[in-house]
């Protein structure tokens, strides 16, 4: 089975920006978030997208 087009999972600092049906990472700082989507961007094999500040995505195309 290929798993394509798919969110994986959501890293932020900010709880009340992220959204249900998926893994969620909270993090305390910018630079916390940055290093765990890095390693799932990683471990995933998907690819890391920073939406905001406060807000990145695991995307598998």
């Amino acid at each position: 089975m290929m798993i394509e087009k798919l969110i994986l999972a959501v890293i932020t600092t900010n709880p009340k920006k992220a959204p249900s049906g998926t893994a969620v990472f909270h993090c305390d700082t910018k630079e916390e978030m940055e290093t765990i989507a890095a390693n799932l961007e990683a471990i995933l094999d998907g690819i890391a997208h920073a939406l905001t500040e406060e807000l990145f995505i695991i995307v598998k195309h």
